[in-house]
């Protein structure tokens, strides 16, 4: 298979990087995934790396994303914190992979049945978890006026704030850093919200921010 160089990532684009990772998940839930010496991939990424995107995902083991977008060593940035929270420290490793080394795609990646979402609703209080998931606390309030109806201990409720904090921290992502905020305007970057159903393997694309790629 062909592997990214430098040269690769610099006619990559937002719109491309995302075919690229559509195209993984349809492998892997079908589980057709590309046949990777990983070994070759080691020795060919010991002098330097070109990741086309980073994903931002929870660290629930169920949802690694080289694993369920089918991607290699040196392929993609991966990203991984509890409740796929958004925080000075993750904005900045954003800011590496795209300004530095030039990736073209910032993909913010919940799954279902979410143990931060859910230990959120459920107001749990461990040690240092405890402000952690007080950051999913804006989610839980707009669900809450969209919902009012719905027990915060519901299925139905936690997987909306699930899908309620992604689209949040893709707002955030922007608001918050000038510097990608920057290549977005310029048309070097892109934005994708989605959501991983741990019980099938698919990948559901929320909403996709891809700018007008413009020329010199």
């Amino acid at each position: 298979m062909k592997l990214h160089t430098s040269e690769t990532l610099a006619t990559m684009t937002p719109q491309k990087a995302l075919h690229f990772l559509k195209e993984g998940n349809e492998r892997f839930i079908n589980n057709l995934k590309l046949n990777r010496n990983l070994l070759d991939q080691v020795q060919y990424y010991k002098h330097g790396q070109h990741p086309f995107a980073i994903v931002l995902s929870c660290m629930d083991s169920r949802t690694s994303a080289e694993l369920i977008f089918d991607q290699g060593l040196g392929d993609i940035f991966s990203l991984r914190i509890a409740g796929n929270i958004l925080n000075e420290d993750i904005i900045g490793s954003m800011e590496y992979a795209c300004k530095v080394v030039g990736s073209k795609l910032i993909m913010v990646l919940g799954h279902s049945k979410c143990g931060a979402s859910h230990g959120a609703c459920a107001g749990k209080k461990v040690g240092h978890l405890t402000q952690l998931l007080k950051k999913l606390d804006v989610s839980i309030d707009e669900v809450k006026k969209e919902l009012p109806t719905y027990a915060p201990d519901s299925q139905e409720f936690v997987d909306s704030v699930t899908k309620h904090n992604i689209h949040h921290s893709m707002d955030e992502i922007l608001m918050r850093s000038e510097v990608l905020r920057e290549l977005y305007d310029q048309g070097k970057i892109g934005l994708v919200a989605a959501y991983h159903d741990i019980e099938t393997g698919k990948v559901d694309f929320l909403f996709e921010d891809m700018p007008n790629i413009k020329t010199e």
